[in-house]
């Protein structure tokens, strides 16, 4: 899928304001609700919740609709940790929300939601209600089919909880009614397979939302506005589309005020938390199907980064709000930078997936960033600056080296960042020249961009031998060489891994012969592991039409990946008919082929016309005990940070590499408040 925007050169449509039923929204920018595991254990907000909201008001977001909040508390819960306003005990903290949202010039919205199938009863310890008892996804809990007196207490819930919002000072209520959760449940035919009044025709699907929003009007007055959100698209066999989406929401159009478009289900969680893949702006098409449809403001998202592509969305009429999620926990300064002419300043959402939606959803934790290890204060680091005169010297420019170099140089150290390739971006670089890692690719520039206008001097083509490092009379050094790629004792693979001419290539030979690729269309490759750069192989292989091989040691694929890169490896593994060899081992390396061994089985020689070894990588230290030894012995501190510590993921290096600031304040060079 491709989304192509003309160019332009300004930002005049998504700074203009927008007054819905009475609310003025200062700009076309909206936050919308992302659940951040920030609650406390009574569902209110935290001080990091206050914090974290707080900076995105501050960085000049239009409107800010806080994460979902739970309508029925415990039966309706979403999550680990989800916010409340079932209950009046909430509102003194929803009070003092939406006064910081309105000092700092936000409008201040609240979605309000019942998790219905999609809640956890071993989270709940409650019995999950839907339309029928059909789990939310596979493998998930069935849930209860609801009593019409069931039925009728969630509308008296979502009724109370809207009013309570309004009491509590927020501006707009939104009624989620996608994503699997228990309204999109009713409208729904995957869920829905109900005989009564609420089952069957669209009408009737639709009776539950329209009843909800009914109740909704009737508690909060007709100068306040109210959205809906649903999956326009559910973008799955036998389930709802477009234009049954918007025969859907004509049965409750005259209650709404602004629709809220968005795609997909849980079972195809890669189109509802967009993986990197989708083009900025790929749902826009719906929302402008709703706009022509009803006349009314709509909302759209999906991968939005660039505010190019979010001006052309306001500018050609395809929606008039453009959501921006991660990219607003990426960078919360976000609308500041573009209102403020500097938007070369913002740090893009690379879409990894991995510190907010795999956090929060998979491992119970709180919400972190790939690329921003500080979403609660953001920039602030930059105001306290070093006491003296200091200066750093950084070996090695893959993410953590640039990270380190970047924020020490921002709080005025005097900053060389030594790079033995030809240009900074490290392992990673190699990578990112796969097409569908893009966004990494941008990202890397983008950090080598932010470290020049920082005044970090970056020397390529120079390793950081002892010699060197001391000649610039550091006061600290930074130890961050990386990692390259594993090639275990493995019968003939170093004698053919890389070699001119050879069919066998690591990540990073592979990476220098990716434009070779369209020429195995048809023939037979072999990818040897099955983690996350493996799989990246695998799928630029698919998208070129060649027959994969892929090879894997251990039991399951895709052990290190977040949960919505998995799904989107494993949609491709489906579509490009991928011979998957689980608990399998690679046992020797031909020119020709490779021979494989399964855990239960007999030695296979497979034919291929090249083979990609993605074995994982290793640190890169080898000139390290020297450079310390050295260092350390006209006293100056050496720190190892990224994947010359331990291959780990970007997130991992680029925190380990703020920790710079750290290093700074131990050695009595910088004084945090």
């Amino acid at each position: 899928m491709t989304i192509s925007y003309a160019q332009t050169t300004t930002t005049t449509q998504i700074l203009q304001p927008l007054t819905v039923r009475g609310m003025t929204i200062p700009n076309r920018i909206v936050m919308p609700p992302m659940g951040t595991n920030f609650a406390t254990a009574g569902g209110e907000l935290s001080d990091e919740h206050m914090a974290y909201y707080r900076e995105r008001a501050r960085g000049g977001t239009g409107l800010i609709i806080m994460e979902n909040v739970c309508v029925d508390h415990p039966t309706g819960s979403n999550g680990y940790t989800q916010l409340r306003l079932d209950n009046d005990h909430c509102l003194p903290r929803m009070f003092a929300f939406t006064e910081m949202m309105h000092r700092c010039g936000s409008m201040a919205g609240v979605q309000i939601n019942h998790a219905g199938a999609s809640a956890d009863p071993a989270l709940t310890g409650a019995a999950t209600l839907s339309s029928s008892d059909v789990p939310s996804k596979p493998g998930g809990h069935a849930p209860t089919p609801m009593t019409l007196e069931q039925i009728g207490h969630v509308v008296e819930c979502f009724g109370r909880t809207a009013r309570r919002a309004q009491r509590a000072g927020f501006d707009m209520v939104e009624v989620h009614g996608g994503h699997s959760y228990l309204l999109n449940q009713f409208l729904s035919p995957l869920y829905n397979h109900r005989t009564d009044e609420y089952g069957g025709s669209p009408r009737n699907r639709a009776r539950l939302l329209v009843e909800v929003l009914r109740e909704v009007r009737s508690q909060v007055g007709e100068r306040f506005p109210i959205s809906v959100r649903l999956s326009a698209d559910e973008l799955l066999d036998g389930g709802n589309r477009l234009e049954d989406t918007l025969a859907l929401a004509a049965h409750c159009d005259e209650y709404v005020d602004i629709w809220n478009v968005s795609a997909a289900e849980n079972p195809n969680l890669q189109y509802q938390i967009d993986m990197a893949r989708l083009p900025d702006g790929w749902r826009s098409t719906m929302a402008r199907a709703f706009r022509e449809e009803f006349g009314k403001p709509t909302v759209t998202s999906g991968n939005v980064r660039d505010p190019q592509a979010a001006e052309r969305i306001i500018a050609d009429g395809d929606a008039d709000l453009v959501a921006i999620g991660r990219g607003l926990i990426a960078d919360p300064w976000w609308v500041r930078k573009v209102r403020e002419g500097r938007p070369e300043e913002i740090l893009h959402c690379i879409s990894c997936n991995i510190g907010c939606a795999d956090h929060r959803i998979r491992q119970g934790r709180p919400i972190r960033c790939t690329i921003n290890p500080s979403i609660l204060d953001n920039e602030s680091y930059r105001a306290t600056k070093v006491s003296v005169p200091t200066r750093v010297v950084v070996v090695g420019g893959g993410p953590a080296g640039l990270e380190a170099a970047s924020s020490a140089a921002e709080v005025g150290c005097a900053v060389t960042l030594l790079e033995r390739g030809e240009q900074p971006g490290g392992s990673v670089r190699h990578a990112a020249r796969l097409p569908a890692k893009w966004r990494i690719a941008k990202y890397l520039d983008e950090s080598v961009l932010r470290a020049r206008r920082a005044g970090v001097d970056i020397r390529t083509g120079q390793p950081g031998e002892p010699d060197r490092v001391l000649a610039e009379h550091p006061d600290l050094v930074v130890n961050a060489t990386g990692g390259l790629p594993v090639a275990p004792p493995i019968t003939g693979l170093r004698e053919h891994l890389d070699r001119p001419g050879s069919t066998v290539s690591s990540i990073i030979g592979f990476a220098s012969r990716i434009d070779e690729v369209a020429r195995w269309r048809g023939r037979r490759a072999v990818v040897v592991g099955a983690g996350a750069v493996g799989l990246d192989v695998m799928e630029h292989l698919v998208d070129h039409d060649v027959q994969v091989v892929l090879v894997e040691r251990l039991p399951a694929i895709g052990n290190d990946l977040d949960m919505v890169t998995r799904l989107q490896m494993l949609e491709v593994l489906e579509r490009g008919d991928v011979d998957v060899r689980v608990s399998t081992s690679l046992t020797e390396v031909r020119e020709e082929g490779v021979v494989v061994r399964p855990a239960d089985g007999e030695p296979e020689f497979i034919e291929m016309v090249h083979g990609v070894i993605c074995l994982g990588m290793r640190p890169v230290t080898s000139g390290l005990p020297e450079l310390i030894e050295r260092c350390t012995g006209v006293g100056v501190p050496v720190m190892n940070i990224g994947d010359s510590v331990r291959p780990r993921k970007i997130i991992d290096a680029v925190r380990e590499g703020r920790g710079v600031l750290k290093a700074l304040n131990e050695l009595g060079r910088r004084a945090e408040a």
